[in-house]
């Protein structure tokens, strides 16, 4: 038995904490595809996200660490002022790159990385959050085969993000809050 896809990357800016915690928790502990996180945070302070979203998940949810293996049924979540890449090998690269879109980590870049390491095997979701940070990066999933998710605006509390991608035309799913755990959970169902 195997997933259809190997990685989720979801992305999210203001709002994106609730965004975050509702998908994620909504998800089994069984769940067969790996996670991976980027959510804008204030990079002067130490977050602690990762310990909030394990305490409301079924699945792990820790903080990335640099080379780590992804592994599926964990969420793992950027560490303030990193970009989150995933390498070719499927493991994590933490980086202090030029910002992007005024951000690090970036939607962009993690979106990206997926694309080229995971083809039509990764899924991008675009949750709320300002400005347009992964609305270049959504190009880059469909562009490698990949499928994307996008958060309904019109629920999202802030709607720059899923509007910007939502403008590119690459989204396969345009779903209210409540209906992405399941299309995840439909999506990585185990195939024969």
């Amino acid at each position: 038995m195997a997933s259809a896809f190997d990685v989720v990357a979801l992305a999210a800016s203001a709002g994106g904490l609730n965004a975050l915690t509702h998908v994620l928790a909504a998800l089994p502990p069984d769940f067969p595809a790996a996670l991976v996180v980027v959510q804008h945070l204030d990079r002067r302070h130490r977050s602690v996200m990762a310990d909030i979203l394990a305490r409301k998940c079924r699945l792990p949810v820790k903080e990335a660490v640099e080379g780590e293996p992804l592994q599926a049924g964990r969420a793992y979540i950027a560490p303030p002022d990193r970009h989150l890449l995933v390498t070719p090998d499927h493991s994590v690269s933490l980086t202090q790159t030029e910002l992007v879109h005024f951000v690090r980590p970036s939607a962009d870049l993690l979106f990206e990385s997926v694309a080229a390491s995971y083809k039509e095997r990764a899924i991008a979701v675009v949750l709320s959050g300002s400005g347009q940070d992964g609305a270049m990066g959504v190009k880059a999933i469909k562009k490698m085969g990949g499928t994307v998710i996008v958060q309904d605006a019109k629920n999202a509390e802030f709607t720059g993000m899923p509007e910007a991608a939502q403008a590119t035309g690459k989204a396969d799913f345009v779903l209210p809050l409540d209906d992405i755990a399941p299309a995840l959970t439909q999506l990585c169902a185990a195939i024969e």
